[in-house]
């Protein structure tokens, strides 16, 4: 039937253009960083292309099918996993073949805009802790605006209908902006502009942008587990926030080298950019702005020697507790977990 109503309609696809189509998923894979699975319907799109897709731009790096296998060319009706993207573009967005990357970068910048400016029209006033106890005490309604990055498409959706349908007659939340990837200085400025707090689900905020969510007063939340994320909304939309957990940030290191060490397994060269890395604190591995891995750590050497800490400005090796799966260019965060009741949410 699809190809008798193709052919009674005249239904055809030119080869002899830049390539346009359809985004059916799209997500942040460890090793390839954004990707977007797409489907061709017009043109034929090759690696080295550069694309406008949604908001998002980028230059076609690869090509894969269903079997992961590369192609040279995807054509007309042609389902492919297209990597390269800067960014997460959205499930339904359109993707088009463009005459060079500047191109592709003016029209991504022209269409975020243009996107903050309507999400910044649907944003409402942030409470307090106190703030939301006495509008639900007095019988008001409020209403809680919040950004949320993940992790995946996915689990931005799940997010999105879990927190809406925690709403009531006297709370309710109001999602401003999703998306997926690392917390960025858009969004923060996004949740600033919009009194929101930015929830983040198995990502991190950039370096800057936590930098700016401090001197902007921000409100982030991170969580890994979505019923524990949950709970807490409960609580705070009922005016009975308990002591939460928070981190206290230590430092950060960049890895470096790797070094595969009998009996230890891998063992990561790293520089200390920023704080301290301590014996005792909880170490974070982050690639790509996404959270591999959380633990303790097994080793931390100063040349052949055991260390307590290295400071920013060191170099140091560091082994991971049950995990060896560490790259070059992967950030180790430490930090260290306190218990406190906060005055806003």
């Amino acid at each position: 039937m699809v190809l008798l109503s193709a052919d009674m309609k005249g239904l055809k696809a030119s080869i002899k253009r830049r390539a346009t189509g359809t985004v059916l998923e799209a997500g942040i894979d460890r090793g390839m960083g954004p990707f977007a699975n797409v489907i061709v319907q017009d043109g034929v799109l090759r690696p080295g292309d550069a694309v406008i897709v949604g908001a998002e731009f980028g230059r076609v790096r690869a090509l894969l099918d269903a079997a992961g296998k590369r192609l040279e060319e995807a054509g007309p009706a042609t389902p492919v996993q297209v990597t390269g993207l800067v960014g997460v573009p959205k499930a339904g967005d359109r993707f088009q073949a463009v005459e060079s990357e500047a191109r592709a970068r003016e029209i991504s910048e022209f269409r975020q805009h243009k996107r903050r400016e309507a999400e910044l029209a649907k944003s409402g006033p942030r409470g307090t802790l106190q703030d939301i106890s006495k509008a639900i005490a007095e019988g008001e309604t409020k209403e809680l605006p919040i950004v949320i990055k993940a992790d995946v498409h996915g689990a931005v959706e799940v997010l999105s209908k879990t927190l809406t349908d925690l709403a009531t007659d006297k709370v309710r939340t109001k999602i401003v902006h999703s998306g997926t990837g690392a917390i960025t200085d858009s969004d923060v400025l996004l949740a600033s502009a919009s009194r929101a707090i930015i929830i983040g689900f198995n990502v991190r905020p950039e370096r800057s942008a936590a930098e700016l969510a401090e001197r902007e007063k921000v409100v982030i939340r991170q969580h890994e587990i979505i019923y524990e994320l949950v709970d807490e909304m409960k609580r705070t939309m009922a005016g009975l926030l308990d002591a939460v957990r928070e981190e206290e940030f230590l430092g950060r290191a960049e890895v470096r080298e790797t070094f595969k060490v009998s009996r230890v397994g891998t063992v990561a060269g790293c520089s200390v950019q920023e704080g301290k890395i301590a014996r005792s604190s909880e170490i974070r591995l982050v690639r790509d702005g996404v959270i591999i891995w959380t633990g303790k750590l097994a080793t931390l050497k100063r040349f052949k020697d055991d260390g307590r800490e290295v400071l920013a400005g060191f170099e140091c090796g560091i082994g991971l507790q049950d995990f060896n799966d560490i790259k070059v260019g992967d950030v180790l965060e430490a930090f260290t977990v306190r218990e406190t009741r906060p005055e806003s949410i």
